[in-house]
């Protein structure tokens, strides 16, 4: 950590204006994001001390740092990744290019199961050392704070494997990353698969990380809704918070019933009904949004507007993974989520930023220029906001600060690294 900051002249796009209700913002408050034309942010020990319109007041301390106009902003909050990883599926990508869906090779024993695979065959050193470029990536473009999955363990060693690994990283980031248990794919080599993972998977996670939430992925060729039903129903006997992938190719059924058991977030969407959607709209449940899964597979997005229109909260994540969306950019999936879900960049930032927040449990830390909460912000090389959804597979923020840290990226705010 460095001394204190004082950052001036910027375009503060603090996401917390005065009005804001608590919890996680829906329409209309989704598209406030609070900006002040021209402010300052006072840094001190790691966290935003002060901040306000003008010019800083006299006692104001730290090193100044003028960023001439442009948009400072709370780094992004990356609310479904699946960062811890090993091995390639360039395999499969070129017989995706031939004509093979993404359920035709997981079928077939590829997908979900390649990965499974390689990382059952990774030294925990490797899985650590994996995980640490992928978030040099991610946060090289703007992410600052981070959801990592398991699930590409499937048997229980290597289940607790992975989680030790995302927190052996986590001890040592500057950054916030929180770990969640994820019941993927069936492996077919497991005799009573299902019930291994319910009776002796499960128990095995919560004892060695309680609290850490259970997500299942509910799909055809993977849980059945009847087996994630029980899943979550023990999960739930465990103190585990449930998460789920469901609705990405097929509907199953397991929305309604997760909306009605408390469900932080249902993630995917892309083949949720309308009803469902708008009894999603009038939960607690956040809807957790992953267009770079449709911009890698099938082009099919979750109905974004409808879930806004009619009051749901939303949040945006990259889906990061080595399959359906080999990406590190959630600047990315904002820029897709205005083109193909048809969201303002104000609705996407604000998903991407406090709703993530408060999809991982983190709105008191981050997703906000807030006094109080940690000094994890970005300045783009932009004076307008609009630019984060309006541009794509640019090169990221000229400057970022994380944990009250200065880094220069680009442009002459290069100039200020330190």
């Amino acid at each position: 950590m460095q001394g204190p900051l004082l950052i001036l002249n910027g375009r503060l796009v603090t996401v917390d204006p005065d009005d804001a209700p608590p919890g996680p913002r829906r329409r209309p408050h989704l598209a406030d994001l609070g900006v002040v034309e021209r402010g300052w942010i006072e840094i001190v020990d790691g966290r935003i001390s002060r901040l306000g319109p003008g010019d800083p007041p006299a006692d104001a301390a730290g090193r100044r740092i003028d960023v001439g106009g442009r948009v400072v902003m709370p780094c992004l909050v990356d609310c479904h990744t699946h960062a811890c990883a090993a091995g390639n599926r360039f395999d499969e990508f070129a017989m995706r290019l031939a004509g093979r869906t993404y359920l035709e090779i997981l079928e077939a024993g590829g997908g979900i199961m390649s990965t499974v695979r390689a990382v059952r065959a990774a030294t925990p050193e490797h899985l650590r050392s994996e995980l640490r470029r992928r978030l040099n990536e991610m946060r090289r473009l703007g992410t600052g704070a981070v959801e990592v999955k398991s699930g590409y363990g499937l048997d229980t060693s290597t289940e607790l494997a992975m989680l030790e690994a995302i927190a052996d990283v986590a001890a040592e980031d500057p950054l916030p990353i929180v770990a969640t248990f994820l019941a993927h794919a069936i492996d077919p080599d497991i005799p009573g698969f299902v019930d291994r993972v319910v009776d002796e998977t499960l128990p095995a996670v919560a004892a060695a990380h309680p609290g850490i939430a259970c997500d299942a992925y509910c799909e055809r060729g993977a849980w059945t809704l009847e087996d994630s039903i029980r899943l979550f129903e023990r999960a739930a006997e465990l103190g585990m918070p449930m998460r789920v992938h469901l609705d990405q190719f097929n509907a199953l059924g397991l929305l309604p019933w997760a909306i009605d058991h408390g469900a932080r977030t249902v993630d995917h969407l892309e083949a949720s009904t309308a009803e469902n959607l708008d009894r999603l709209a009038a939960s607690k449940t956040i809807a957790v949004l992953l267009p770079a899964s449709g911009f890698s597979l099938d082009d099919r997005y979750a109905d974004a507007r409808r879930l806004v229109d009619a009051g749901a909260a939303i949040a945006i994540a990259s889906n990061s993974n080595p399959g359906s969306a080999p990406g590190p950019s959630l600047a990315f999936a904002v820029a897709l989520a205005c083109r193909k879900m048809r969201l303002t960049a104000e609705e996407a930032i604000t998903a991407a930023t406090v709703n993530a927040a408060h999809a991982l449990g983190l709105e008191s830390t981050c997703g906000r220029l807030a006094a109080g909460l940690r000094a994890d912000l970005q300045i783009l090389g932009h004076t307008d906001e609009r630019a984060l959804g309006y541009e794509f597979a640019g090169p990221g923020p000229e400057a970022v600060v994380w944990g009250g840290r200065w880094i220069g990226l680009a442009g002459p705010l290069a100039e200020d690294a330190v």
